[in-house]
């Protein structure tokens, strides 16, 4: 099997390590279990304790009650029973994309976004059509655009909200209305929701699980709630015989998530207030940080995200978005993702929800390269 090389993977890859200044990250500001404990008022050695003693076996198959649980807070309708963990949101996708879709199935994606969303079905020998984002239309997907590539018929359709690269949001309004022409083509849903719960007003975006019955919800630890290490995500559908298919396929791969990792999950999202009260704080603030900086520099400019940790810059400086990224590593020692990740010329993915004083470093010594190219 033939699939494309994952760009924005490979390219993190390869420089992650290299980096003085990470500004690519996408998780808002890792956190430590330590200071998960003190934000959550668990006491820290009777926590540790009660994970030292524990039999390191498979734990519960389709992950733990208390994790399934809390993740079910997360939605409106879905229950425990509509949740199937996964190592992370990238084994969800790619679970789902495994056990839903064969050869000759057409595949609607918008783009920009992250790739797995149409490089996996079109491996599997999908038929991918892709709609493009405009940013004249807010990164938003055009609804005529999207009616007419669904009405010649759609096995899935693929979104992602909040959107990454760009962090524009899709409201409810337009969600229902993505919802009704799923629905007409009888297509499945798909929306990867990893950063779904980071708006900027401090507002609440549905979900597709709770909007549509064949609406399929992907979530994580790793952006909203800061824990990429711990490599937990889910499937989120109230699609019996859907969850039931991935279920079968993640025999074959998976059997089971880490136990230890699903009790410190179970934890996080018990607090999940307290968690998105800190993670809010932070994207808020920075997102001022980059908006000065880019009101400052006129060689950037950029579409203000509404929500998630990622905004698409773009530059009218002469290096194509490779070339510019890797100078700006090599002599500035800054790390951004190229706009050409995503199909994006002249442009590249920040991170903005690092470590402020990270951020602020890193447009700094952003800008000093910029005048030197």
């Amino acid at each position: 099997m033939q699939i494309a090389p994952f760009a924005v993977e490979e390219w993190m890859n390869r420089y992650e390590t290299q980096a003085r200044c990470n500004i690519a990250e996408t998780c808002v500001d890792s956190i430590s279990l330590d200071e998960l404990l003190a934000l959550c008022q668990q006491p820290r050695q009777a926590f540790l304790d009660q994970l030292a003693k524990r039999p390191l076996t498979y734990g519960d198959i389709v992950g733990s009650p208390e994790y399934l649980e809390g993740v079910c807070s997360l939605y409106r309708t879905i229950q425990p029973q509509n949740i199937l963990s996964t190592h992370g949101a990238a084994g969800a996708n790619h679970l789902l994309f495994y056990s839903l879709i064969e050869p000759g199935d057409r595949v609607i994606s918008v783009t920009p976004t992250y790739q797995q969303l149409y490089s996996i079905p079109s491996s599997f020998g999908a038929e991918v059509v892709l709609l493009p984002l405009r940013p004249e239309e807010g990164w938003l997907p055009n609804l005529d655009a999207l009616r007419r590539l669904a009405a010649d018929g759609a096995k899935m359709i693929c979104i992602n909200n909040p959107n990454n690269p760009t962090g524009a949001l899709m409201e409810d309004s337009l969600l229902e209305q993505i919802v009704e022409i799923a629905r007409s083509a009888g297509a499945y849903l798909l929306c990867d929701e990893v950063y779904r719960g980071l708006n900027q007003d401090g507002s609440k975006t549905a979900s597709v699980a709770d909007l549509y019955e064949k609406g399929i919800s992907i979530g994580s630890m790793s952006k909203v709630f800061s824990m990429a290490g711990l490599r937990l995500g889910w499937i989120a559908t109230r699609d019996k015989a859907a969850l039931d298919a991935c279920l079968s396929h993640r025999d074959y791969s998976l059997i089971s998530c880490g136990m230890l990792d699903e009790q410190i999950a179970a934890l996080a999202l018990a607090n999940k207030e307290k968690l998105l009260e800190r993670n809010i704080a932070l994207i808020r603030e920075n997102l001022r940080i980059l908006l000065d900086w880019a009101a400052e520099d006129p060689h950037f400019s950029l579409l203000p995200p509404k929500a998630g940790t990622t905004a698409l810059v773009q530059y009218d400086l002469a290096p194509e978005s490779v070339d510019f990224c890797r100078g700006l590593l090599e002599q500035a020692g800054v790390l951004v993702v190229p706009g050409d990740c995503f199909g994006q010329k002249k442009s590249f993915r920040i991170g903005y929800a690092c470590a402020a004083d990270v951020l602020r470093d890193g447009l700094r010594l952003l800008s000093a390269y910029a005048r030197t190219v």
